[in-house]
Parts: structure tokens; sequence; C-alpha cells
């Protein structure tokens, strides 16, 4: 099942993103990306607090000291997901692979299904949408559709403590709130989503 779960409200929608502190200190100071973050290069945000865990060892991988919080616009993650192609093929929405080669290279947004994490890593029979924003889009995402930039990484230190000494409760009772995200039937098909 592929399905998006998020932390939303009415007008926005939290993605993650981990960085390195040279990236992450001057977006967190200015509350929007700036130099030296590159807009020059596709960059991934997802929805999904526990792939993100996963993904940067619970901000202990180099490069990914920092977990973001960036809320953006609702119009803007849905714009994105409109624009966006599979990272494989589907048989469902494309033809054949000759057809989703052609619509894939072409695509300024790249839409990826990734197993869902638990709490402690484990793959779940779930999917987790991961949205890459090419060179085409990312002035979109950095200038108009991020609204505000949070440091989680205080917060994923403590999960992360709790974790490490057995407090799997208190863990959980500290994760960001995430719910499925509604889809308009059109915008479910065209990212691949099942539910």
């Amino acid at each position: 099942m592929n399905q998006i779960r998020a932390d939303f409200d009415a007008r926005t929608i939290v993605v993650y993103q981990a960085y390195g502190p040279a990236i992450a200190r001057p977006a967190l100071a200015a509350k929007r990306f700036v130099p030296p973050f590159s807009r020059t290069r596709m960059t991934w945000i997802k929805p999904s607090f526990l792939w993100l865990m996963e993904r940067s060892n619970w901000a202990q991988k180099s490069g990914q000291e920092h977990i973001l919080a960036v809320r953006i616009s609702r119009a803007g993650w849905e714009e994105a997901l409109a624009a966006g192609v599979l990272t494989s093929h589907d048989p469902r929405l494309h033809r054949d692979p000759d057809e989703w080669r052609e619509r894939f290279a072409a695509a300024a947004v790249h839409i990826q299904w990734d197993p869902e994490r638990s709490l402690r890593g484990a793959d779940l029979q779930q999917g987790s949408i991961q949205v890459g924003l090419s060179r085409h889009v990312i002035d979109r995402f950095a200038d108009a559709w991020t609204v505000d930039i949070t440091d989680l990484t205080p917060l994923v230190r403590k999960i992360h403590g709790h974790l490490k000494s057995g407090h799997e409760g208190r863990a959980k009772a500290l994760l960001p709130p995430e719910k499925p995200y509604p889809l308009s039937p059109a915008l479910a098909r065209t990212i691949g989503a099942t539910a």
C-alpha cells in the first residue's frame, strides 16, 4: 500500500530533510533556503519522519547531522506531485517502458516509493513517498512554497536517546504527528498512491 502520511494543516504540510551544518544553519537563520544550498541539483523532500531517521541514522551520518522540518504550502506540494513521474515503470500509468523512460527523462519532479519504517527502522508493509525536486522547480520550492524551517535536531536526539535506553513508549510519544494526506483520485493515480 502506497500512502502519504504527513503532518499537515489546512494550508501547509511538513516535509523533512537532513543536512550538514553548512547548509542547515544559514537556512534556519533565514527561515528559507539560502546559499550554500544548491539550486542546481535535485533535492529530495519526505513527509515521513521515521523514514528520514532511518536514512540519516538519527542525524548521525556525516552531512546529515541536522534534521529540518520544512513547512511548505499544500498548493506547492500538490503542484510538485502533479508534475511528478515515478522512478520506475508502472504498467498502470505508462503504455510501455519506453514511454515511461521518455516521460521520466523530461520530468521536473521524481516520485519514489520506499518502505515506510518503524520506530526501530524495520521495513513496514507500506510505501513511503520521497519527492525529488529538480533544478527546474527548486526555485519555486525555496522561494514560493517554503513557509518555515524548524530545527528538529534536539528532538531527534531526545527520541533516539529514549530508544537507546529502552524507553520506546517515551520515544513514540515524542514523534511528530502524521495522518493520511487526502489526494484527489487523479493525483493519487499520477503518483501511484493506493490509499
